[in-house]
C-alpha cells in the first residue's frame, strides 16, 4: 500500500513511487492509475448479452507530449497477450509499455 492505495504486486508499488518522483520533478504529468480501455463493445447476440471487454493498464501518463501506457508486468499470461494485440489493434496511436 502506496498514498492509501493497494497495489498488485511490489513491484507495481515501487513504479508507482517512481513515477510519484518523475511528476514532481516535472519529468512526466497527467498520472493516471488503472486507466480502462475499451477493445469491444458490449452487445446483444441471439438473446445473450455480452459485456465489454476492457484491458485496464497500471498506469498511463504524459511524457515529451506524448501519452505512455504502461503496465508492470512479471508473467505475460494469455489473457494480457491477447489484450495487448487487441489493443494494439483498437488504438493505433499508443503502444502498451512493459515494465
Amino acid at each position: 500500500m502506496v498514498d492509501g492505495i493497494v497495489f498488485d504486486s511490489a513491484k507495481e508499488a515501487r513504479r508507482y513511487r517512481e513515477l510519484k518522483l518523475l511528476e514532481r520533478a516535472g519529468v512526466i504529468s497527467d498520472l493516471q492509475l488503472q486507466p480502462e480501455f475499451i477493445l469491444s463493445v458490449a452487445f446483444t447476440k441471439n438473446g445473450k448479452r455480452y459485456r465489454a471487454i476492457k484491458y485496464i493498464a497500471d498506469f498511463q501518463y504524459t511524457e515529451n507530449g506524448q501519452t505512455v501506457v504502461e503496465d508492470v508486468k512479471g508473467v505475460k499470461t494469455a489473457v494480457y497477450r491477447l489484450k495487448k494485440t487487441l489493443f494494439e489493434a483498437q488504438y493505433p496511436d499508443l503502444t502498451i509499455t512493459e515494465v
